[in-house]
């Protein structure tokens, strides 16, 4: 690839530069190529070599005003702001119309959390400034700080009207939009800006993103399309392009989709797992299982790994599999709850009540709140006789869901065989008040309770009113 002129002269500077400090001869540079050099220094982050070129550029060009803005930048890099802003003032009063005061003066304010003020600056830079994409940025960060999401996006939209290529205000333009809630707008907005310029890969990958939050599938499908016969090789466009086109099942081409990021980088646990699920769907077990173990094999910390394999196996009712699988798991990361509440499924299946038990108070104990968790967990204390502790645990379940009727039936019932009958009649009056068309819930679980005298004229009673 052939340099330009600009590049070769830039790259001499930096090289002849650089043997400068290694013989410890001074050479003369011109302020631009000092800038050049140090803001070069500054973007891979070496930031004493900066420094070094700042103090010999300053040596040999004093009153150079570039070069003192070059300063404040680096002074404001380090927080220090009264000295940076102190120095702006001084160049203020002689130059009063350099927009990169301005801007400088705005990114003093930002440090400082004043970001409406670095808003008024920044529109007083816009006033000089030949450059206004990047100011207009500059103000759609501000707004971003701010949360002023709308006018955030109005900024970006001036920016790339100012400045087609400028991919990080197209990002932001299509995250105000989202974040906005505004995804259709959106959709828009982008078929206008990719009519002005086709040739975006990342305008293309960003309305396929957007038609498929807006579950179309198809018109995604082609956006991430075009991005790819753009890019061949962007992985992201592949990827999302797999996701749409498994929505669709059409799992034999979200397959080739996910193996061409296979080819395009390393194999992600994410891809492999997908792959998996695709052949689970077209019927073919031994793939998806190959796939679902390579998945655990690249990540084992991936729980949606060891989830794949464990349900793969309870689909087939090869229980003993799936326990294998999820105890191989919880070696891994003995806190998951997904795992837990698996483990006691599966111990549930083959009879294991003991086991099933510990596996959902292990579930609930890291985070599992779900109602059907706290059910199953209280209806295998009840099956082992702990009506005591299956109280205890509805109670808490209560605190998560207030007024359900499935809870309060429950309850009803434990405190019937306990010979609590105040508190009984009080949850059986709840549950009924509730839902009384379910009432089928107590007498499957309370066969005893519920043939009771007492316990039907209670019901009945509660009926006629």
């Amino acid at each position: 690839m052939q340099l330009s002129d600009e590049e070769e002269e830039y790259n001499l500077s930096l090289s002849k530069f650089e043997s400068m400090l290694k013989t410890n001869k001074v050479l003369f540079f011109d302020s631009e190529e000092f800038e050049e050099i140090i803001l070069h220094y500054l973007d891979m982050g070496k930031t004493a070599l900066a420094k070094k070129a700042l103090k010999l550029a300053l040596d040999q060009h004093p009153k150079s005003t570039g070069l003192k803005l070059v300063q404040v930048e680096m002074l404001i890099y380090d927080d220090k702001l009264e000295i940076a802003e102190k120095l702006l003032n001084e160049l203020y009063a002689i130059e009063p119309t350099n927009e990169e005061i301005y801007i400088q003066k705005a990114n003093i304010c930002s440090k400082r959390d004043q970001h409406e003020k670095a808003v008024e600056m920044l529109k007083i830079a816009l006033d000089y400034t030949d450059d206004y994409a990047d100011v207009y940025n500059l103000i759609g960060m501000e707004y971003l700080f701010m949360d002023n999401l709308e006018l955030a996006k109005e900024s970006f939209i001036k920016c790339l009207e100012e400045d087609f290529e400028d991919q990080s205000a197209l990002y932001n333009v299509v995250y105000c939009f989202e974040f906005l809630d505004q995804n259709q707008d959106a959709i828009v907005y982008l078929n206008k800006y990719i009519d002005q310029n086709p040739y975006s890969e990342i305008a293309w990958h960003q309305l396929g993103r957007l038609y498929y939050g807006v579950k179309e599938y198809e018109s995604a499908i082609r956006a991430f399309d075009y991005a790819t016969l753009i890019d061949d090789e962007f992985l992201g466009a592949f990827m999302e392009k797999a996701k749409a086109l498994e929505r669709l099942k059409k799992y034999e081409l979200a397959i080739e989709s996910y193996n061409r990021t296979i080819e395009l980088d390393d194999a992600t646990s994410y891809a492999l797992l997908r792959i998996g699920k695709c052949y689970e769907r077209l019927g073919n077990k031994v793939l998806a299982l190959k796939y679902f173990n390579k998945t655990v094999h690249e990540d084992p910390l991936l729980d949606k790994g060891w989830i794949a394999i464990t349900d793969f196996y309870v689909r087939q009712k090869n229980f003993q599999k799936a326990l294998f699988f999820v105890n191989k798991a919880l070696a891994i990361d003995n806190q998951n709850r997904l795992y837990w509440k698996r483990f006691a499924s599966i111990n549930k299946q083959m009879n294991f009540f003991e086991e099933a038990e510990f596996g959902y108070r292990k579930a609930v104990e890291f985070g599992d709140y779900q109602l059907d968790t706290w059910l199953f967990w209280v209806d295998i204390l009840q099956f082992l006789g702990e009506f005591e502790s299956a109280i205890q645990t509805l109670l808490q379940a209560s605190e998560y869901f207030p007024e359900d009727h499935e809870i309060e039936y429950r309850l009803a019932g434990l405190y019937y065989m306990i010979s609590d009958n105040v508190k009984a009649k009080f949850h059986l009056s709840n549950a009924l008040r509730l839902n009384s068309e379910n009432i089928q819930i107590f007498e499957d679980l309370f066969p005893v309770v519920w043939a009771r005298k007492v316990v039907q004229n209670y019901i009945a009673k509660h009926r006629k009113q």
